[in-house]
């Protein structure tokens, strides 16, 4: 790809595997073996090591004995925690953008969100979301916030893809969204800030659901 050439190739091999974390391809407990993921990049395994050192500066890999590097597990009380922090920075960013959004994003996030109730749950579904929440941080016209939410936004890749893989899900996010712009519209910090952690706790509910649903333990899942 030309975008690809015109990079270091540790920066492709580090954006790929960010990627592959999101999308679940690489789960929580795989192993990071340096020669396969150079084979499977089409690179050498110098940069490979390069962005694998990356994502543990970025804490989502760690070095386990007779394993070597491997994405990081996290336990139910770090999703917790996680998401706790979700609704403090979401939260606050709705009530900046209450006040400093422009007429043009708030129509923009109408329109992210009309786009979501039209999509299919899926990848399409996730993205449109993605965008919504990046949109709406951006309105927030507060850098500190911004960088802030990046480092969060990197330990969630964790958890792999969203809960937006579901029907239901995607028709109570729309839902959620919708109160979330009511307040932005009517430029109510207070309620919008109050609406996005509304949306940020069913979220964590829909996680904290799907993790049951699956064969491993709560406590060992991500």
């Amino acid at each position: 790809m030309a975008e690809d050439s015109e990079i270091p190739q540790g920066q492709v091999a580090y954006r790929r595997l960010l990627e592959d974390i999101r999308s679940g391809t690489l789960a929580p407990g795989a192993r990071l073996r340096e020669t396969d993921l150079a084979e499977r990049l089409g690179i050498s395994r110098t940069p490979v090591r390069e962005a694998i050192r990356q994502l543990e500066a970025d804490g989502l890999v760690i070095h386990l004995a007779r394993q070597g590097a491997t994405i990081r597990t996290l336990d139910h009380a770090e999703v917790v925690e996680l998401y706790e922090m979700r609704a403090v920075l979401e939260g606050t960013a709705a009530r900046l953008a209450a006040r400093a959004a422009s007429d043009m994003e708030l129509a923009e996030l109408a329109a992210l969100n009309s786009e979501l109730a039209a999509a299919p749950a899926g990848p399409q579904a996730r993205e449109l979301n993605r965008q919504f929440h990046r949109t709406l941080l951006d309105a927030a016209r507060n850098r500190f916030l911004l960088k802030s939410m990046s480092a969060l936004q990197k330990t969630l890749l964790i958890l792999g893809p969203s809960t937006l893989g579901d029907s239901d899900r995607v028709a109570s996010a729309v839902a959620e969204h919708a109160a979330v712009l009511t307040a932005l519209e009517a430029r109510d910090g207070v309620a919008a800030e109050a609406a996005m952690r509304g949306h940020v706790e069913a979220a964590l509910l829909a996680r904290i659901r799907g993790m049951r649903g699956r064969e491993i333990p709560l406590e060992d899942e991500v």
